[in-house]
């Protein structure tokens, strides 16, 4: 079986580094979708293709308009979202991913550490799997691409 996984969440880390390489090294049926995880690019990209804006509302009304093509259109291609909460800033999008990705029926998978446990846990009870490590993510990839 293959399977489309969109990666989405914090991006301050390798996670989805480390999932693209386990892939490769392991040879997984498993298409990789990403949302733009370069801040600039993604904060600007509305303005910068659109035009200026004076205020700051309709600037990142811009770049969140143009930037959920690209997220609609990756949840909506995937079988499979993962979802990685990390504990330095609050991740409002990937929150708002793992609702869309409920809404839309995906297999769901959530990944953050123990403490984060009681502020996701709507977010966990939707999800198929909850991961406190990327490994373990890597693992269940592991494991639904095995054949038995």
């Amino acid at each position: 079986m293959k399977y489309t996984a969109y990666l989405s969440g914090e991006i301050h880390t390798e996670w989805r580094e480390m999932i693209k390489s386990a892939i490769a090294k392991n040879n997984l049926p498993i298409e990789i979708l990403t949302p733009n995880t370069d801040h600039e690019s993604s904060d600007e990209c509305g303005t910068n293709i659109l035009g200026a804006e004076d205020n700051p509302f309709w600037k990142d009304h811009k770049a969140a308009k143009l930037n959920s093509i690209r997220h609609m259109t990756a949840l909506k291609r995937a079988d499979i979202v993962i979802v990685r909460f990390g504990d330095k800033y609050k991740q409002w999008n990937a929150a708002f991913d793992a609702g869309i990705a409920t809404a839309l029926g995906k297999s769901l998978i959530i990944e953050h550490a123990e403490e984060l446990t009681h502020p996701l846990k709507e977010i966990d009870a939707a999800a198929m799997a909850v991961a406190q490590n990327t490994g373990q993510v890597i693992e269940i990839l592991e494991y639904l691409c095995k054949d038995y």
